[in-house]
């Protein structure tokens, strides 16, 4: 509700296959179930405030994902393309991330228990462009698929 600047985030998304906590980075890849792609869909019109990030991100729709999900995929570097209305206005490689797909898993591990289906969106590249109703987007990870998804209108 009240949703006036919504914006695509294109992202790989990590999916856990057992139970990990505290856990190290070298020890991560035997906890990941496999790869997906997302759209971490995030409203930037709300005001700042202590549930800022619950609105921003926590809403109905928000976190789409798949087309599917690809276990013993190398993730280090895929080509992650985002397309607005089919321009493309993403365009990167999972090589380029801050933090590897084993240190985001081994950190996330030291302040919860990650458990069997738990997803976790690894970051956008790059700026983000509103969207409006009727929008098309396509998320495509190499390797993995595309992401098809049209902005419907508030209900």
């Amino acid at each position: 509700p009240g949703s006036t600047n919504l914006h695509y985030e294109g992202e790989m998304v990590i999916v856990i296959g057992d139970r990990a906590k505290n856990i190290s980075a070298a020890e991560a890849d035997d906890y990941i179930f496999g790869i997906s792609v997302g759209n971490d869909v995030t409203e930037r019109g709300y005001p700042s405030g202590p549930f800022d990030l619950l609105r921003a991100k926590g809403g109905d729709t928000m976190a789409p994902l798949g087309p599917w999900i690809v276990p013993g995929l190398s993730y280090d570097r895929l080509g992650l393309v985002t397309r607005l209305n089919g321009k493309v206005v993403q365009k990167s490689s999972t090589r380029r991330m801050i933090f590897s797909v084993a240190e985001i898993v081994s950190i996330l591990s030291r302040y919860m228990t990650l458990e069997p289906g738990d997803v976790i969106y690894t970051g956008t590249p790059g700026k983000t462009r509103a969207m409006k109703p009727g929008d098309k987007i396509e998320i495509s990870l190499e390797g993995v698929g595309v992401l098809r998804n049209t902005v419907g209108k508030r209900q």
